[in-house]
């Protein structure tokens, strides 16, 4: 129980983040994560290719 009271507590003092803050972080992730995936996808292709090529 004093555990549980210590962390409400210190939750207390936590400064959250605004909904517009927590929304336009969220959209920077996503955008990231999209263009990480097309890039990996591509050096993907790429590499497949090119074994493809070696290996006959």
């Amino acid at each position: 129980m004093q555990f549980l009271s210590a962390a409400k507590a210190e939750l207390k003092k936590v400064t959250w983040p605004a909904p517009k803050q927590t929304a336009a972080s969220t959209a920077v992730v996503i955008v990231i994560v999209f263009i990480m995936a097309i890039y990996f996808g591509i050096i993907d292709f790429g590499l497949a290719k090119l074994i493809k090529l070696i290996l006959g």
